[in-house]
């Protein structure tokens, strides 16, 4: 049962004047760096439905960047956050600890891949666990170099800004950047030289060669990747490429953390990602989908690399705080009941046969690619030289935005419009969504 109906509804301009009063209000105080995809001002949200400040109903294609996974209102979280919202919203977890902080670390033990010894430490976002999981893994290895690669995002703190790989907006006049970080290539299938049924192979020894010859296997503390690159383009790593990188840090002593804060919790039809071609991660860093909407993270690994780090050495006064903790136990709650990873292969299933047939039909789309609910087109000018075509996808993303359906762009070239409806999103909504985009692509 979902807070408000799952229709889409248009009652004024996108945005509407509401929002628009609300827009002038956000520029006279809000910072000009914080950007908005869309400014429409928000008043409920559940299901597939956002709804606006105007009574517009916007069939919701971005989930808050895959957060709100299991619907922004879900009973669960709103219930289980509710009830520890009456008890207590703090007390630190470094000065009186509390089970739920526990609980939510047996189940991340549980969920994640690997049947070995696991223990995790809390946080507050997905740039934090990323920092912290390459504090753990010198502290463990007593390395310093970190490998990351092409296309990659990791967050926006000093040093998730030098582990990512754009520029603008990410990075742009923002340096120095802390250093012994090395980036090496990905096998982006789609734009591979040789083709992508060579790219896995290709593109795993030429990241092995460098990181051989360029840094040194043996001072390199770890290799952080994401078992599907978000923020870079939706880009699947071809076959191979990852269980390949896996062994090669297993047999040198390296730490491998995968970054499944955009793909874990169910996105990509599996709890995470990595476990597509089996790799077991020593540390694995989750966020966004993690709490419902609330703000919570974790790195989760092998107890041995997890207990590295000296007693004091990780923690800060928010991380893992009490009400996050419950939502959190609410979305896994969710997550279970209603098999959303199940759901997400079904959101797959229905999007990829619609984008593909429309790929047929216009040249503008280079490619469809991605898993579960986490899909996206590649558009270019030219599929022989597959230019990226970023202002179309900028037209197309707004032609959505008036027709009442959110979506977002991503992509290194800015050329990419991807989709991460939330898992409970009805399928009715999901078909309505795909016919605003093929309306747009039309027009586009």
């Amino acid at each position: 049962m979902t807070a408000i109906p799952q229709e889409r509804r248009l009652v004024t301009a996108v945005p509407g004047p509401k929002s628009r009063e609300l827009q002038a209000r956000r520029t006279a105080a809000v910072a000009a760096g914080v950007g908005s995809v869309l400014p429409v001002f928000a008043a409920r949200a559940d299901g597939g439905i956002l709804e606006d400040v105007d009574g517009n109903r916007l069939i919701d294609f971005g989930s808050g960047i895959a957060v709100t996974s299991v619907g922004a209102s879900a009973e669960a979280v709103v219930r289980r956050a509710s009830a520890q919202l009456a008890d207590f919203t703090h007390t630190c977890f470094m000065v009186t600890p509390y089970e739920g902080y526990v609980e939510v670390c047996e189940r991340l033990a549980e969920l994640t891949p690997g049947d070995h010894a696991k223990k995790s430490a809390l946080f507050n976002s997905g740039a934090e666990a990323v920092e912290n999981a390459v504090k753990i893994a010198r502290s463990y290895t007593k390395r310093q170099a970190v490998v990351v690669f092409d296309h990659g995002y990791h967050g926006r703190t000093n040093l998730t800004m030098a582990l990512t790989s754009k520029n603008m907006p990410y990075k742009n006049g923002f340096g120095p950047f802390a250093p012994e970080i090395y980036r090496v290539p990905v096998a982006y299938g789609y734009r591979w030289p040789t083709g992508p049924e060579n790219c896995g192979p290709e593109a795993s020894a030429q990241a092995i060669d460098q990181i051989s010859k360029q840094i040194g296997a043996d001072n390199v503390a770890a290799i952080v990747i994401e078992p599907v690159l978000g923020e870079g383009g939706f880009i699947e790593p071809a076959k191979g490429f990852l269980p390949a990188l896996a062994k090669f840090a297993k047999d040198n002593g390296i730490v491998f953390v995968a970054d499944e804060i955009q793909s874990g919790f169910c996105r990509t039809g599996q709890w995470f990602a990595c476990e597509d071609e089996g790799v077991v991660p020593d540390l694995i860093t989750t966020a966004k989908g993690i709490a419902g909407g609330l703000p919570l993270a974790a790195v989760t690994g092998r107890a041995e690399i997890m207990d590295a780090a000296h007693s004091g050495g990780l923690g800060g006064t928010y991380g893992g705080n009490p009400v996050a903790c419950a939502a959190a136990l609410g979305s896994i709650e969710t997550m279970r009941e209603q098999d959303l990873a199940g759901k997400a292969r079904r959101i797959e299933t229905v999007m990829k046969g619609r984008l593909s047939a429309l790929r047929e039909k216009y040249d503008l789309i280079g490619d469809v690619r991605g898993r579960g609910a986490m899909i996206a087109i590649e558009l270019v000018k030219n599929r022989e030289t597959k230019e990226p075509a970023p202002e179309a996808t900028a037209a197309l993303a707004k032609a959505c935005h008036a027709a009442g359906l959110l979506v977002l762009t991503c992509g290194t070239y800015g050329n990419v419009l991807r989709f991460l409806p939330p898992l409970v999103i009805g399928e009715d909504l999901l078909n309505e969504g795909l016919d605003i985009i093929e309306q747009a692509l039309a027009t586009v």
